[in-house]
């Protein structure tokens, strides 16, 4: 059964998140393993136990939350009523899982740790596509993202309705403020990066001004970042722009302003704190012998 229930979001490939889960596993065995189910829990007992979400919420993240018991143990099997991309309310069961009650109990913090971070950050993510629907605009993520969980949050993003910008630094150019004042000029750090980089890869330039909005078109970039400016400038730099490159506003978006930013005729609104801010959901195990 799959974990995802809408088709055009493929799952996690097991290869991206397993070294992770692995790795949290071994964190929280440590070097000596459960020892509080190991000395209650008599080994090979069975149980059953659903994950369930305590509030309501998107679902993101149950191919490596379940994953985390096969890690465990092999015999572990799995119903899944409410897959990745289904909104669920209080109370929700989002999966059923079946196999032995030490093995079980002691995957079961990491498993939830991993599917309440994924799945708030897809429940936010949903918020903010509401909140835009009718325009033009998408909302994209970013690189502030929790330290080797980036595969895992941006897939949460998409999850969520979102879409990502890029995954790292090799897929993408963005020329920021810091590239422009070490190169000397909008103009010198584009002709720097267009000498360097393949014909494949497109260029954004970071702006804080309307004048560098035109420095930008006149270096012809393919997208422009348009950081911390306010909706009436943002409006004003969509007509320079002309549909010339693509506009991604940045910078304070909150569910509250979203709408007004994404009806200045932006293509992108760029969030980083879907990933590093969003609130976990609130999901639990709750064992039924």
């Amino acid at each position: 059964m799959s974990s995802v229930e809408d088709s055009r979001i493929p799952e996690l490939y097991r290869l991206l998140w397993e070294p992770i889960v692995r790795a949290a596993l071994a964190e929280d065995l440590g070097r000596a393993g459960d020892l509080t189910s190991d000395a209650v829990v008599p080994a090979g007992m069975p149980a059953k136990a659903r994950l369930v979400a305590r509030k309501g919420g998107r679902v993101a993240g149950l191919g490596p939350a379940l994953g985390t018991f096969e890690l465990l143990s092999g015999s572990f099997r799995f119903e899944i009523p409410a897959p990745d991309g289904r909104d669920v309310d209080a109370d929700a069961t989002l999966a059923w899982v079946e196999g032995p009650a030490r093995e079980l109990l002691s995957a079961e913090r990491t498993a939830l740790n991993l599917l309440g971070h994924l799945s708030g950050i897809a429940t936010v993510t949903r918020g903010v596509v509401a909140a835009v629907a009718g325009s033009r605009a998408r909302v994209v993520c970013t690189r502030k993202t929790t330290p080797l969980l980036r595969a895992l949050e941006k897939y949460a993003v998409r999850v969520g309705g979102g879409a990502n910008h890029r995954f790292g630094l090799d897929d993408a150019v963005l020329i920021k403020d810091n590239h422009r004042a070490i190169a000397g000029s909008i103009a010198e750090a584009v002709r720097r990066v267009r000498g360097h980089v393949g014909h494949l890869v497109k260029v954004e330039l970071e702006v804080d001004t309307l004048a560098a909005v035109a420095e930008a078109l006149e270096a012809g970039v393919e997208a422009i970042l348009l950081d911390n400016m306010t909706p009436q400038e943002l409006k004003e730099a969509v007509r320079l722009v002309g549909g010339r490159a693509i506009t991604e506003a940045s910078g304070g978006i909150t569910p509250s302003t979203a709408a007004e930013v994404a009806a200045t005729g932006v293509d992108l609104l760029s969030i980083g704190w879907l990933t590093h801010s969003a609130p976990n959901l609130d999901v639990a195990l709750d064992v039924e012998l």
